[in-house]
């Protein structure tokens, strides 16, 4: 099967276009390249997948792009919840108006559709563990364009569009971008730096996290099955505290930093992760990776980037 990949080169999209690949897929990666990190295009290239250098708003290289493959997972957007504040324009026109391009043209050319939207979409949880049944409240422009994003998708769906849609909480995984990266990444670096851990708020909000081979696995069975016209939490299902996550980073990296806490960010959640249920129950999804064993594949990159090495 051939897959064309939006956003392929980032961080979600090109450990995907690997995995897939490893899996025996044949996949087409589409990007801007405005984000990619060196290291992302390289494993593109050793994987032997063609990368089309575009954007997701061009509607004339989404068609030639679509017409080339059997299914598209459209994972190409802005993501940092900081910025989208700063820019919400910008990331309503790329993330809307992109989702709104690959949708139609799937539609017009009947390919089936895996939109990856997010968790933000949900924002303060009324209930623990979040189900997709969950009320969608955002609190970022991010998280709002997301959810538009959704809208587009469901609406091009109920005039014949086959789609799925994925809403993965803390993926966390090699090749995370240094310029959004997630919480682990963040600490990671700060502990092999020797810097204190810098904390927003007191620690004890709570996240789910994802290891991005995890996610790449719920993709995978989402094209196998074809659950067309379903919405999936791509968690761990796990609630872990950032102070505990904190901890466990020192004691990973065997360094001897402290943990300082600062103001809480506008647009942070406070407690949140997924129930997978239904992703178990319809898909068969199990996470496989462990937060611990995780967290140690990726600390010696991480350290090497800054240039520290760690006994693990």
């Amino acid at each position: 099967m051939r897959i064309l990949i939006t956003g392929g080169a980032g961080f979600i999209g090109h450990n995907l276009a690997v995995y897939l690949v490893r899996r025996g897929y044949t996949v087409l990666a589409l990007d801007n390249l405005e984000n990619a990190s060196s290291r992302a295009l390289m494993r593109l290239e050793k994987a032997g997948i063609k990368i089309v250098k575009g954007d997701v708003r061009d509607k004339y290289l989404v068609r030639s792009s679509i017409s080339e493959v059997d299914l598209v997972v459209h994972a190409a957007a802005y993501i940092s919840v900081e910025e989208s504040f700063e820019k919400p324009r910008e990331y309503i026109d790329n993330n809307v108006g992109g989702t709104a391009v690959v949708a139609k043209t799937c539609l017009e050319l009947s390919k089936p559709l895996i939109y990856i939207s997010s968790a933000a979409v949900y924002g303060d949880p009324v209930e623990l563990p979040i189900r997709e049944e969950h009320p969608q409240n955002p609190l970022s422009p991010y998280g709002l364009s997301k959810l538009m994003g959704e809208r587009v998708v469901e609406f091009y769906g109920r005039i014949g569009l086959k789609h799925v849609v994925i809403r993965p909480f803390n993926v966390y995984g090699p090749g995370q971008s240094s310029a959004y990266a997630g919480v682990i990444t963040k600490f990671i670096t700060m502990a092999c730096r020797g810097e204190p851990l810098l904390i927003h708020g007191d620690g004890l909000q709570t996240r789910d996290f994802i290891h991005v081979d995890d996610f790449s696995r719920l993709v995978e069975l989402v094209i196998e099955e074809k659950p067309y016209g379903q919405v999936f939490n791509a968690g761990s299902g796990v609630a872990t505290r950032i102070l505990d996550l904190a901890k466990l980073i020192i004691k990973l990296t065997n360094v001897n930093v402290e943990i300082k806490h600062t103001n809480p960010r506008p647009g942070d959640i406070r407690s949140s992760w997924a129930d997978i249920t239904k992703a178990r129950v319809i898909l068969g999804y199990k996470p496989m990776v462990t937060l611990e064993d995780g967290i140690r594949s990726v600390i010696p990159d991480l350290c090497r980037d800054v240039g520290q090495s760690v006994d693990l």
